[in-house]
Formats: C-alpha cells, structure tokens, sequence
C-alpha cells in the first residue's frame, strides 16, 4: 500500500503522483491536475513530498558523538568542507537521526533549492522535500534500483544513494560493491530484464529481482517511515504564514488593541487619582501628627504616634505617665494633709520625681510607705522644714503594676 505521494521533476516537468494513480503521473502543467493537487493539499488527505533530484543531491552517512548532536546544524558545514568541491556557503546542507551515534547527510546547492523553490510556489503545503533515491523502498541487506530511460537511480542505505546516467550504472555498482560488502539482494525495476540486469556486475549476479516498472511501482512499496530526512532545513525550513494570518486577523487584533489602550488609559487615569488622593492623606497625617507633637523629625507619622500613645497608656515594659499618676495619686488619698509641688516626668527612665509638701516628716514617711505598698520604688532623696510645713522630693519608678 502506497503511504507517499511525491511531486517530482520528469524532463524538467513537474509530475505528480497521486494516490491510486496509473502506471503514468499526473503532470503539473495540466489545469486540473493543478486543481487535484491544491484539493489535497488543502484538505491534508496525504503527506505530499517532493522527490528531489538524485542527480543534484549528494548522501551519505556521517558519525558523530552526543556532544557533537548537540550543535550539528551550524558545525555541520565545516566538518563536510573537505569533501566538498564547491565552497560551502554555496551548498546547502540537511541531516537526520539514523541512530544514537550516525546521521544521515544531504548536501546540494542553494540554487537548486531556490529554483525548486520557485517551481512549487503555486503547491503551497508541501512541507517535506526529499532526496528521490530515499523514496525507494530498502530493507537492511537490500539495494533497490530503478532504470527509466536514459536514468538510473540507486539505494543502497537508509542514508546512501544517488541518481545517475543508465550508462554509468554498471561502472558506479562495481565501485559501490567494492567500497562495501554486496548486499543479499538487488531489487531491479525495468522495461527490459537482460539489458536491465546486464549493468549487475558479477558480485551481484543470483541476487537480483527484476520487476517490470519503474520509479512509480517501487514508489508503491516505499513507506512514509523510512523517508525521514527533509531538506527544508535552516534557511529553507518552512515559515510560519505570518502574512495570511495578519489579513485574516487583521480586524480583531485592531479591535483588541483598542480595548488594550483604553485599559491603560483608565489604568493610569485610576493611577493618578489615587497617587493626588495618597499625597493629600499623608499629608493631612502629618498636619495631625504636627498638632500633637510641634518638634521633631516626622519620619513615619503613624508609628511615631503609636509609640507615644504606648508611653502614656503604659505597657508590658514600663508603667507609663498616666500608670505612675494614678498609683500615686491613690496613695496621696490616703495620706491627709499632702499635696505635689512639682512633678516631672522621664520617659526614657520611667520615674517620675515629686516635690511634695506635707504638715510634718510622718506625712512624707507614710506617703513614702504608701507609694512602695502599692509596688512602685519610691526614694526619698531629700528634705528639709519650711515653717510649719515639711518639703520632701521623692524620686518614684521601677515597680511592678
């Protein structure tokens, strides 16, 4: 069963071999062969393939390491630039994976390539180009040869073959025989099975097959899996349709970068409305902070005032202003005939130092008795009689709440 339809170039003439075709192709120069091949094309019923000239292509296999896989598309060139006759910059070179350490090697010229090019602009979907001694059919340990006309082409490998003038054949099989061991089989495609079979040299003699036919009968047999190198490679590979795509989606994608900028628009006009709203409420923190405490540098008004607020209410780390009062107020209440002459305060310390006045030196011990009941320290650091008062200063902190 046939699983390749190959476009080929017969006498400078593009044919087409279609699936169910007769033993003759379909030429390309016929309207409605045109139209056939656009149909499958666009309908994707079949992998097209174009045949490649043997004639303009070169194969062979080449080793190579892991390491050297890694970059064989761009250091393949310089490693082929000896066996080549032509400067490398004018050929054109292709590869695929035969195994872990061989690939397979196609070489011809980028004219060629370009000219086949021109030819298949009017087939747009051909996306696989391969050399035509690889759409035979080949088996390990078989060659396969076809003979039409004044032509002969070769396989010898799943890599290796050529496409040659019939006059030739005998000469270039003797050498292939001598280069390699003979193959267990030779199947030859023909018109005439002695003058076909007397191009064999002698080491092939009992080994070969002739069948009546030619490139399309040994087409039949050829499988779409053993066809795996493309030449549509590096600058040849096949393009995104960037263009059509931009016609087609032309419309939409103008409609949704409209949609895109009036986003931004809003986006940034959002922006700005909340940057001014921003400005205007940090300020107006600061304005507030500024009521509270006149001096000193605002770094984060909010924190500033957190840590202020957690001063006078007291924490777990210190009694705090309005801690101390209370609890010293509490203990005055209960010494009659006392009173505060000057209070100051130490944040930092967290004591607070009294000036008080009391009817006699008992006053200020009870108070002084008072004060440390209720937990906090309190140390009398001076005192002295005025008249029929006594004045004392108490220096009060470090309790416990």
């Amino acid at each position: 069963m046939q699983d390749i339809t190959a476009i080929r170039l017969v006498d400078d003439r593009l044919a087409w071999y279609p699936p169910g075709a007769g033993k003759e192709p379909e030429w390309l120069d016929d309207e409605a062969a045109q139209e056939r091949l656009l149909a499958a094309l666009a309908q994707r019923r079949s992998g097209v393939c174009f045949a490649a000239p043997g004639a303009d292509t070169r194969l062979l296999s080449l080793p190579v390491s892991a390491g050297e896989k890694k970059h064989i598309a761009k250091s393949l060139p310089f490693t082929l630039e000896e066996q080549v006759a032509a400067d490398i910059e004018d050929l054109h070179f292709s590869h695929s994976t035969l195994d872990r350490e061989t690939i397979g090697v196609a070489i011809c010229s980028r004219d060629k390539m370009q000219d086949w090019h021109d030819l298949l602009s009017d087939f747009p979907g051909v996306r696989r180009w391969a050399p035509e001694p690889l759409l035979l059919p080949w088996t390990p340990g078989q060659w396969c040869l076809v003979l039409e006309g004044d032509s002969a082409i070769i396989r010898t490998g799943q890599c290796e073959g050529c496409t040659i003038e019939r006059g030739l054949a005998d000469v270039v099989l003797q050498a292939l025989v001598s280069e390699s061991e003979p193959p267990e089989s030779v199947v030859v495609y023909g018109a005439d099975q002695s003058s076909d079979l007397a191009l064999l040299p002698p080491a092939l003699d009992g080994k070969a097959q002739w069948r009546r036919g030619g490139f399309y009968d040994a087409l039949l047999l050829s499988r779409d899996a053993d066809v795996s190198l493309n030449l549509l490679q590096g600058d040849f590979a096949e393009r995104l349709p960037l263009g059509r795509w931009w016609r087609e989606w032309r419309i939409v994608a103008a409609g949704f970068a409209i949609a895109f900028a009036l986003q931004l628009v809003a986006l940034y006009t959002d922006y700005r409305e909340l940057r001014a709203e921003n400005l205007a409420l940090r300020t107006a923190v600061q304005d507030s902070y500024r009521r509270a405490f006149p001096q000193g540098q605002v770094v984060d008004a909010e924190k500033q005032l957190r840590r202020q607020l957690d001063a006078l209410r007291g924490s777990a780390q210190s009694s705090g202003f309005v801690n101390l009062v209370a609890r010293v107020g509490e203990a005055m209440s209960k010494t009659p005939n006392t009173s505060i002459a000057t209070l100051n305060y130490n944040d930092k310390t967290d004591e607070m130092r009294l000036n008080i006045i009391a009817g006699s030196f008992e006053g200020v011990e009870s108070l002084r008795s008072a004060i440390n009941a209720s937990g906090l320290q309190a140390v009398m650091e001076s005192s002295n009689a005025q008249g029929d008062k006594v004045r004392a200063r108490l220096r009060v902190g470090g309790g416990t709440p």
